[in-house]
């Protein structure tokens, strides 16, 4: 991922004053090391939301996380010498409960002795195994391959969702060697937006003169494996839209809440949020005519195990038409998919 600077022994560490992240459609940002933070309650809580919902079918029948039984480490992230170094050590116990198609229900255990920043993902121990005098049975097999294959999704998402949580305030973005002035938890001021726009893209932006600009529709739909619920999370939620769109972001997922993503290349407001059902927000790309703004409407349609979105798109310049449909599939659809997994079926 761009920005993550050298890899030292296992841990990727980045530069204080020598990475620059390409975002697109904006210019570079600087980042600089600020303080140390402690993860392990939010990661305790992270590994808990994102490991209970773990479920998968086959011939056999289903097998589901019903307990996350054991969660013991800690997590954190520190600047040493200049060097920001991510660090988490874990060991988690999770009892999971089968279901075979004749409804004869079996009890398990999963351990995972070695979540940490020490090894790969691929080298992280997913053991599966069937409680004590259960019988043997073949959703064992389907727990230990499809489960541990979701299991080990769930792991990778949390490791991203760290990286960029907890780098907010220890990591802000600057231009032209100056600090913004965005809190992190807090959607920026329009003021300092303007600021940053005029230090960097001034003799770029076109000027709103009070003129027409021709504008189209765009529609886009595709298709998510995981429920409308769980979608509709993604999209409102911080740390997992930092986590698809790989860049620092700020969002109020409430009626009037402001949104800046990409590091303020994407920038909007929420008109209307139906939980699970729709969300409808003013949108614009940074390049647009200065105070301009499309409306985005999303709909979730429960397609029983999958999710419809269908985006409609009104007020695109008609001249950003392409590249706004390609934004969006590109780096919130597809970007989604393959961050949390919700683009490859299991069997």
């Amino acid at each position: 991922m761009p920005g993550q600077g050298d890899k030292v022994g296992e841990h990727w560490i980045a530069p204080v004053c020598a990475v620059s992240v390409a975002v697109p459609d904006s210019h570079p940002a600087w980042f600089s090391c600020r303080t140390e933070r402690d993860a392990s309650n939010w990661s305790t809580e992270r590994l808990k939301a994102l490991l209970l919902p773990v479920r998968v079918e086959g011939e056999e029948g289903a097998c589901e996380v019903t307990e996350v039984s054991k969660l013991d480490g800690e997590a954190s992230i520190n600047n040493r010498k200049g060097k920001l170094i991510f660090f988490y050590e874990w060991v988690i116990k999770l009892a999971w409960t089968g279901t075979s198609k004749t409804g004869v229900k079996y009890k398990g255990y999963v351990e995972i002795p070695n979540l940490s920043d020490e090894n790969d993902i691929d080298e992280v121990e997913i053991l599966v195994s069937l409680a004590k005098d259960e019988p043997d049975t073949n959703l064992k097999t389907l727990m230990k391959q499809e489960g541990a294959k979701k299991i080990r999704d769930a792991i990778k998402t949390y490791i991203s969702t760290l990286k960029t949580e907890f780098t907010q305030g220890m990591i802000l973005p600057t231009v032209n060697g100056e600090h913004m002035e965005t809190a992190p938890q807090v959607a920026p001021k329009a003021e300092d937006c303007k600021m940053a726009a005029r230090s960097s893209t001034a003799t770029l932006q076109p000027k709103s003169i009070g003129v027409k600009i021709p504008t189209c529709k765009i529609s886009l739909k595709d298709t998510f494996l995981t429920s409308p619920e769980e979608l509709y999370r993604v999209f409102v939620t911080q740390e997992m839209v930092q986590a698809f769109t790989h860049a620092q972001a700020t969002l109020e997922a409430d009626k009037g809440g402001k949104f800046q993503l990409l590091d303020g290349s994407v920038t909007g407001e929420f008109v209307d949020l139906v939980p699970e059902k729709q969300l409808v927000m003013k949108w614009r790309f940074k390049s647009w005519p200065a105070g301009h703004f499309a409306t985005i409407t999303l709909n979730f349609n429960d397609k029983g195990g999958e999710t419809e979105v269908c985006l409609e798109g009104k007020g695109i310049p008609a001249s950003e038409e392409e590249r706004t449909k390609q934004g969006w599939q590109r780096y919130y659809f597809e970007g989604i998919k393959q961050t949390f997994g919700y683009g490859a079926r299991l069997f």
